[in-house]
């Protein structure tokens, strides 16, 4: 049955999905019949989901109603996608995953380094996106530590509270910047691979494409290295991952 937000838009609310967890989306489409396509096959893996046909229609929205996850298109009437999420993102750490048909590099590139935690081409299966949904959701809470905190150089990380401080001051990470953080320090300078950072951060088979792993190592750096070009704590091992370096 079709329910609608205090806006007037669209939200399809079903019981659990089958592990347990109800995400609400925030689905931003220009395209009617995608919109609701996708809507009514992601509803059917347990999603609630709310739906917006420009970047202007989602600001006013997310003004009054609470959602876990926005899915962004980039080809948008007014306010273009990456404009949306470069706004979403200074905003704070709503978690975003751009569902585009631009499948380049450059595109690729340009919407994680505008901010998005996941990039999914079209066409695409609605079982794949809502196992990627899924893996962003379980990023609120990471895995308890073995320690209250961790040090990496200058850096602490404090699991527990998710809060990340550079020499006493507090640094603003996104939640999937952070999971990788963790990862990285919990590894204690032992070298992390690539697949093993896609697989317990992201928690999908991305087969072989590092591209999302490396620009988010990119924009970690620019947080928490003094000098992101040089960077001293987190490091690249050549050919096999990253590793930390000056862990306590």
């Amino acid at each position: 049955m079709m329910q609608r937000s205090t806006r007037g838009a669209p939200v399809r609310s079903l019981d659990r999905g089958a592990d347990g967890t109800q995400a609400r989306l925030l689905l931003v489409e220009d395209d009617e019949r995608i919109r609701q396509a996708l809507g009514l096959a992601l509803a059917d893996e347990g999603c609630e989901v709310v739906e917006a046909g420009s970047g202007e229609e989602a600001f006013d929205l997310l003004e009054t109603t609470r959602v876990d996850v926005v899915l962004l298109d980039l080809m948008l009437p007014g306010v273009d996608g990456l404009d949306v999420c470069r706004t979403l993102r200074a905003r704070g750490d709503l978690p975003i995953i751009i569902v585009s048909a631009r499948a380049d590099s450059a595109d690729v590139i340009e919407g994680l380094e505008a901010g998005a935690d996941d990039y999914v081409t079209k066409p695409l299966v609605a079982s794949e996106l809502a196992a990627r949904i899924r893996a962003l959701l379980r990023r609120r809470h990471p895995a308890d530590a073995a320690r209250r905190s961790l040090v990496v150089g200058e850096i602490e990380i404090f699991p527990d509270e998710e809060v990340v401080r550079r020499a006493g001051t507090q640094v603003h990470l996104t939640r999937t910047e952070f999971r990788l953080l963790v990862e990285l320090a919990a590894a204690e300078g032992r070298v992390v691979t690539r697949e093993e950072l896609l697989k317990r951060v992201w928690g999908y088979d991305y087969f072989g494409d590092t591209r999302l792993l490396d620009v988010h190592i990119r924009r970690l750096r620019r947080k928490v290295e003094r000098d992101p070009d040089a960077p001293e704590s987190v490091l690249t091992v050549r050919g096999r991952g990253y590793k930390v370096s000056g862990t306590a």
